[in-house]
């Protein structure tokens, strides 16, 4: 058997990337254009996408986990938002979070198929599950820092349950952002932000000392 020469192996490296983003663009075209991911087989994918069984298979072992994979640039991308977040920065913290929550919502925008399905697909899919709870649970830890981190300055009050705080403003908040793009076709989105922004602001980093 001839050995395979190193442009042989650089050869099926770009042809294997080709299929795995062929096999994921199917799938996030079949969600954006509105399918519910229940209803996507595995046969549908390989038939819209125009690959065998076995070659879908050989590059992914399920089609959540295409999901999980669809999401993983989008998840950094939140992540690298939260990490950026610094409340003692200024001032204008309420603006601030307001902007932020305008970015939020940009990312998530495009990728509405794909998202809608990941919180369907968590409610059954110990896979999805695993990756969505883990996702939100990395924001949850940056916003509990931030908290944390704030009480230690005296600049949020010390009577604040961080923990309580950050799970409710970042659980609940990634809720009302589903919905309301769910809802609003963009127009709101700015108001939408402002709200959220000084809910965050003044319902957990500059609460009134003793409300």
């Amino acid at each position: 058997m001839r050995p395979v020469t190193r442009r042989q192996a650089d050869h099926h490296a770009v042809r294997r990337a080709a299929t795995r983003a062929q096999l994921m663009a199917t799938l996030g075209r079949l969600l954006d254009a509105g399918e519910p991911f229940t209803e996507i087989s595995v046969q549908r994918i390989i038939e819209e996408a125009g690959v065998s069984r076995a070659t879908f298979y050989a590059h992914f072992h399920s089609k959540s986990d295409i999901l999980v994979r669809l999401t993983d640039e989008l998840r950094e991308s939140l992540l690298e938002l939260a990490r950026r977040w610094e409340p003692g920065a200024g001032a204008d913290g309420a603006d601030r979070f307001a902007r932020f929550f305008v970015e939020v919502i940009s990312i998530h925008r495009p990728h509405q198929g794909v998202l809608t399905a990941v919180r369907e697909a968590a409610s059954y899919d110990p896979e999805v599950s695993d990756f969505y709870t883990a996702d939100l649970e990395g924001f949850d830890e940056a916003v509990l820092k931030t908290l944390l981190s704030e009480q230690a300055a005296g600049s949020t009050p010390a009577d604040l349950d961080a923990a309580a705080a950050s799970r409710i403003i970042v659980w609940g908040g990634n809720q009302a952002i589903a919905h309301h793009i769910s809802v609003d076709d963009g127009g709101g989105d700015a108001a939408f932000a402002r709200e959220l922004g000084r809910i965050w602001w003044y319902g957990a980093y500059r609460r009134p000392v003793g409300a």
